[in-house]
């Protein structure tokens, strides 16, 4: 990571110290709802009980889950690439267009609310230059990208009881922050007037 604003220069595989790999706490799920009913409040009261969203967190260790939001939270990653067989494994629905997502950190508090863009469905070689640098990790680059997600996906399904094939099916996903205010892309600081 470049970015000193992040303060991050670990690895996607999420393993740079003991701490690093403790697992990430459960989802603060009344916490997370509070922060759906803001949101849909802000956007002119759809029903909370209709809410296509899921509480979530990146990465699979609480060093990852934090570093990879500290990412988003700076604005530098805006995609993310998942299993498909992960979703199946479980039992969510695939993201689609529209779908939100509240990110949670490692300790299970939900911090922002994530609204699906783009979505395509490929496999592992599929993934392009331009999308390695949308998910903002490493240097950025389609190698670096390639390199640490084999590394993660090999250690994720391992701990499934399963064997990582590079033709497996990836959803490759481009997200938008919506919520909350301060960090919703397009977000403009109000700076007090002299």
């Amino acid at each position: 990571m470049v970015d000193g604003s992040v303060g991050w220069s670990g690895t996607i595989d999420g393993m740079n110290s003991s701490n690093d790999a403790a697992p990430v706490a459960s989802p603060d799920h009344d916490a997370a709802i509070a922060m759906w009913q803001a949101y849909v409040e802000h956007r002119g009261g759809a029903r909370v009980d209709d809410a296509d969203y899921t509480v979530e967190h990146f990465g699979d260790t609480a060093g990852l889950a934090d570093e990879l939001l500290d990412i988003v939270l700076s604005g530098r990653k805006r995609a993310t690439a998942e299993l498909v067989s992960e979703f199946a494994h479980r039992g969510d629905p695939l993201p689609r267009i529209g779908s939100h997502w509240i990110a949670c950190d490692s300790t299970g508090a939900p911090r922002i609310i994530i609204r699906s863009v783009a979505l395509r469905i490929g496999p592992f070689g599929s993934a392009d230059a331009a999308f390695a640098f949308a998910e903002g990790e490493d240097d950025r680059t389609l190698e670096s990208w390639q390199r640490e997600h084999r590394r993660y996906w090999e250690r994720t399904t391992a701990a499934r009881g399963a064997v990582w094939s590079e033709s497996e099916e990836i959803v490759f996903e481009h997200f938008a922050v919506v919520w909350p205010p301060e960090h919703a892309d397009g977000h403009v600081p109000v700076r007090p007037v002299p």
